[in-house]
């Protein structure tokens, strides 16, 4: 049986990761998943910290997003799905990114985002395969495409 490695882009601030993880176990779907650093904190301070601090702003974002690139940027490449996530706290630009990302390479797209949000995010629903409002419709896509099964 193939297992599908599966990268969780977007949002940091729920525990829809998680949530997504258990339901996967549950279902015994052979999927792997993969994420971004999903500390906040650590992943905005990483390059500072790690390479020296900077005063202004610019650098030291500039240091951080290319440290935590080391690690998202094989992450998608290697992904055989993307499923991105858009929450409600913060814009999430880096979401965007790697929903772009994803997209360039080919990769099978699936966003997830409320319905208030698709006039803003319409391009990128337009790149994807699927557009979940639930983090339960992931699952049951998981399902259907690892296995073929409606349920």
């Amino acid at each position: 049986m193939m297992h599908w490695n599966v990268y969780l882009a977007g949002e940091i601030h729920t525990n829809w990761r998680e949530e997504l993880k258990e339901a996967a176990d549950r279902e015994g779907l052979a999927v792997r998943f993969f994420s971004p650093v999903t500390d906040h904190a650590a992943s905005d301070a990483c390059g500072g910290h790690i390479l020296g601090a900077e005063e202004q702003p610019f650098w030291h974002d500039r240091k951080g997003a290319g440290v935590n690139a080391i690690r998202t940027r094989p992450m998608i490449e290697k992904a055989d799905v993307v499923v991105v996530k858009f929450g409600d706290k913060y814009r999430q630009w880096n979401a965007a990114y790697d929903a772009g990302m994803a997209s360039a390479l080919g990769k099978p797209l699936i966003i997830v985002h409320p319905e208030e949000y698709q006039h803003a995010l319409k391009e990128i629903d337009a790149a994807a395969c699927a557009v979940a409002s639930e983090v339960s419709q992931v699952v049951e896509i998981l399902r259907y495409v690892t296995r073929g099964e409606l349920v």
